[in-house]
């Protein structure tokens, strides 16, 4: 894996994380980890946090934040976290070089 570079997010992300945040009682960060499991062998998560902690990667735009832990930043090295409005739904993406494989779904992926 090429580990030279950060994930980046992209204008779209950070302004639906933006959307989500307005009028909310409190900011949320999005986070995206990488675990094991899920049909190809790894599967993301991706899901709102209040903090981001101590040694998370912290990707920030006009006051939004973008969430990866230094264990899941290794699998999303190059990635791209975007937002994805489409009639099968609405929802964040990650387009991930590292990945050899992933599912129809596109929440799980193989290295």
């Amino acid at each position: 894996m090429d580990l030279s570079l950060p994930p980046s997010v992209t204008e779209r992300a950070f302004d639906r994380l933006a959307e989500i945040n307005d009028g909310a009682d409190g900011m949320q960060a999005l986070r995206i980890a990488v675990e094991g499991g899920g049909c190809s062998g790894f599967q993301y998560e991706i899901k709102l946090e209040e903090q981001p902690d101590g040694d998370d990667l912290v990707l920030e735009k006009d006051g939004q934040k973008v969430l990866i832990d230094k264990v899941s930043l290794p699998f999303l090295a190059n990635a791209v976290i975007d937002f994805s409005d489409e009639l099968i739904g609405a929802r964040f993406v990650i387009e991930n070089p590292n990945a050899t494989s992933s599912c129809g779904c596109g929440t799980s992926f193989s290295v």
